[in-house]
């Protein structure tokens, strides 16, 4: 018997118990209800329907994943769920958000890399609004755009708990500018986050000075990452671009201790613009500026800083265009630098 595919949806559906025939009853016409009839309505009978309609069991995996994901995370004890890489998609993300609304105990929610979207980022953005438990919530690898951007920088305005969020590689509108913009507002008045990931996200010009303009008002957050994201529109050092107005930003934030932006291309006008920072910054001790088309003389601008920076501990500056200049003056620094404890010049030319 050959069924339509909403049919056939809601019969692999009553199938896994996850609807009742009786549910479905308003949704279809009478004839197609009356070929249900005989459909089982629980798991344990699926294997005979799969046999007699010559059902790929895949089906069964793919409607009973709602119920297990429901079923896991309304668990009285379980404090950390890593579903990464399951192809949960927008439904599973709406029977998730559902379930976190009386979910008192899960902490840590790891969805990377699931095919989630806007509406799916949605129904977790209206979950934040008044879950109270969830501290780290994991989102990178999706493609919830603008709107699920929106939605989730709305949420950070009410929400208390959430600690850590990763946006990275996600689309966050034309350029990534109209998602981190969202975001960067709620910044303003979110009192809780202290770990962003917007990397990935190609985020503008404009969207990384609203975000370097709002740290000078932010006092929590201490780890930011913006990897891939457009710091600088060319070497061009009478042109403002994103890294030099972070650089602004870091001389007077005073809670940012982690600050990564590998592989945008700030060259040395970036790196001297941050090594001026690093003179009088008194919290940064993570700087992560990878592949970044670093030359002698943004390493000999850094090396200065480190005479007299005394809390960066981490510096990495592997896959640029350092020489045998940069890399002495690295060292010559190091003489007197009492802090750093790691640095990385691997895949330059010194």
């Amino acid at each position: 018997m050959i069924f339509s595919e909403p049919v056939t949806l809601a019969i692999d559906a009553i199938a896994v118990g996850l609807i009742s025939a009786q549910e479905y009853i308003p949704l279809v016409t009478k004839k197609d209800f009356i070929m249900m009839q005989d459909v089982p309505k629980t798991a344990k009978n699926f294997v005979e329907l799969a046999k007699q309609r010559s059902y790929d069991y895949t089906i069964f995996l793919r409607v009973a994943k709602p119920v297990v994901v429901s079923s896991i995370i309304t668990n009285s004890t379980l404090t950390t769920l890593d579903l990464r890489r399951n192809h949960i998609g927008d439904t599973e993300a709406l029977v998730l958000a559902e379930a976190l609304k009386t979910n008192s105990t899960l902490t840590a929610l790891a969805l990377r890399a699931n095919d989630i979207g806007p509406n799916g980022a949605q129904a977790l953005a209206e979950t934040l609004k008044t879950n109270s438990t969830l501290t780290t919530l994991d989102l990178g690898y999706n493609h919830i755009g603008e709107n699920g951007a929106q939605a989730l920088a709305e949420a950070l305005k009410t929400n208390s708990t959430l600690t850590t969020l990763d946006l990275s590689f996600n689309h966050l509108g034309d350029y990534g500018d109209y998602g981190a913009q969202a975001l960067v507002e709620a910044l303003k008045t979110n009192s809780t986050l202290t770990t962003l990931d917007l990397s990935y996200n190609q985020i503008g010009k404009n969207g990384v000075q609203a975000l370097a303009e709002v740290l000078k008002l932010n006092s929590t957050l201490t780890t930011l990452a913006l990897v891939v994201d457009t710091l600088t529109l060319g070497h061009q050092p009478h042109k403002p671009n994103g890294a030099q107005a972070l650089a602004k930003t870091l001389k007077t934030n005073s809670t940012l201790t982690t600050l990564s932006c590998g592989s945008n291309q700030i060259g040395d006008y970036g790196a001297q613009a941050l090594a001026e920072t690093l003179k009088t910054n008194s919290a940064l001790t993570t700087l992560d500026l990878w592949y970044n088309s670093i030359g002698e003389n943004g390493a000999q601008a850094l090396a200065e800083a480190l005479k007299t920076n005394l809390t960066l501990t981490a510096l990495d500056l592997n896959s640029n265009q350092i020489e045998p200049n940069g890399a002495q003056a690295l060292a010559e620094a190091l003489k007197t630098n009492s802090t750093l404890t790691t640095l990385d010049l691997s895949d330059n030319q010194i």
